[in-house]
């Protein structure tokens, strides 16, 4: 797209400071070249070797290899990027990337923070705000008072009753499937409300708890939305996410099948009123659950999500270079939504360094790796032959990315992906994800939320 004169005045910057590691760090810095903006790219001890150090134009190490003194050190961050003279600072997903605080502490510095405003992150972040800033927009949400749980223990008792078991707890600044239990009954209710108080205090620094109807065989369906400094505000279609183990995903589809335009476009709409409601900037996703017909709010993600690719993919929108744009203070690549069409079908597979059967992680040096390539077929990844997988953090070091015109035919594409991937040295998880995508049901679209916890149970007693 050229640029007009405007928009190069309303640029804020032209380096990028990448708060972020693994692959995550190579595609930003990818979007960020292709826009012709210089890149800082930080390391911990553990990752000086990344190769996207080679092809960033400044490359700082900030801190020892445990994530706490390294990509979570805030000062350390903030001192590279004066030092590297960034204008700048991109967290990626994970890490910072919605911490309220360092996006506050980014623009005070006289930065740009690529993301929404620090007073967004905190009222999405807290997952009862964002519940009442959802309802207040005319989002569907789970059933359930939009206050935190009270401490008087006959008032639980009521509540839950009034909701009607089963229910679940969840902490209230929780997130990455932490901090949540389901209650089946009541004489579970407060054990239960005990243990998840205490794991959110530890794990989140507040022990805020709420209480909502837990829904039995729920599909995880997200929207994603675009949101500019000029009250520009778009959704890109929607995912389906509901191949999950222990809350955390592991392969995402667009668009969610079975799911009628004319179900969804309200929900897409009143996503995009929220976001200008509450003065939205950058890319985010609303997270759902869909149950017999209805949508239910869940949670908003304030940053760029692991699985964007297959929206990308989908809609042609290259949503990270969107997100650097909004930033910029350009309207978002001048898109309304009528502009916004899906086009085929698109499936990502995380593929992690961990073992297929027990899904322990798995740190070692790559010895070969080979990745497929040919018409419909993309490969997010920062590893190489010789790389060395670090014990310290995520166990994701790929991203498998198909699309194709049907959703018949990128499950076939993704078959033949995962059957030219080969990384040896390491175990991965290639070889369940190659079993997942042999299963009947879930090539049928009949799957749901605890699906893929149910086919590994079947799995280990065959």
């Amino acid at each position: 797209m050229p640029e007009t004169t405007e928009q190069s005045a309303t640029d804020r910057f032209d380096t990028v400071l990448i708060a972020n590691r693994g692959e995550i760090a190579a595609r930003i810095q990818r979007a960020c070249h292709e826009l012709g903006l210089k890149t800082v790219a930080i390391c911990s001890e553990a990752d000086r070797q990344a190769p996207y150090g080679s092809t960033a134009d400044s490359f700082l190490c900030i801190g020892p290899s445990t994530a706490a003194k390294s990509y979570l050190n805030q000062d350390a961050i903030l001192l590279a990027a004066r030092l590297a003279g960034a204008g700048a600072i991109h967290p990626g997903y994970g890490f910072l990337s919605e911490n309220a605080a360092f996006a506050d502490a980014i623009e005070k510095a006289g930065l740009t923070f690529i993301g929404p405003t620090a007073s967004s992150i905190a009222i999405m972040g807290d997952k009862i705000a964002a519940k009442r800033a959802m309802m207040a927009a005319g989002v569907p949400c789970v059933p359930g008072p939009d206050t935190a749980l009270p401490d008087d223990p006959a008032t639980i008792e009521r509540i839950a009753l009034e909701i009607g078991y089963p229910v679940i707890i969840k902490a209230a600044a929780g997130g990455g499937g932490r901090g949540m239990r389901v209650v089946p009954k009541a004489d579970l209710l407060h054990e239960a409300i005990a243990l998840t108080r205490e794991e959110a205090r530890k794990a989140f620094g507040s022990p805020s708890l709420y209480i909502e109807k837990f829904l039995e065989h729920p599909r995880h369906i997200e929207i994603q939305v675009i949101c500019d400094d000029h009250g520009n505000a778009v959704w890109l279609g929607h995912r389906d996410c509901s191949m999950q183990r222990r809350h955390q995903k592991v392969v995402e589809e667009a668009p969610a099948p079975g799911i009628a335009p004319d179900i969804i476009q309200p929900v897409g709409l009143a996503c995009v009123k929220a976001c200008l409601q509450i003065g939205y900037r950058g890319v985010g996703t609303f997270e759902f659950l869909y149950e017999d017909g209805a949508f239910y709010f869940i949670e908003m993600n304030t940053r760029l999500q692991v699985e964007h690719p297959v929206t990308e993919l989908t809609s042609g929108v290259d949503i990270v270079q969107a997100q650097i744009r909004a930033a910029q203070g350009r309207h978002v690549l001048d898109l309304t939504q009528g502009d916004v069409t899906c086009e085929g079908h698109s499936f990502e597979c995380r593929i992690n360094a961990e073992d297929p059967e027990n899904f322990l992680p798995s740190a070692g040096v790559v010895t070969h790796l080979a990745l497929p390539t040919g018409p419909g077929i993309r490969v997010d990844t920062h590893i190489h032959a010789g790389y060395k997988v670090s014990p310290y953090y995520d166990s994701l070091i790929a991203k498998l990315i198909v699309h194709a015109p049907t959703r018949a035919e990128a499950m076939a594409r993704m078959r033949e992906a995962l059957a030219g991937t080969e990384v040896e040295g390491i175990s991965t998880n290639i070889p369940f994800l190659r079993a997942l995508f042999e299963d009947g049901a879930f090539a049928r679209g009949e799957t749901d939320i605890h699906y893929l916890e149910q086919w590994l149970k079947l799995r280990r007693g065959a």
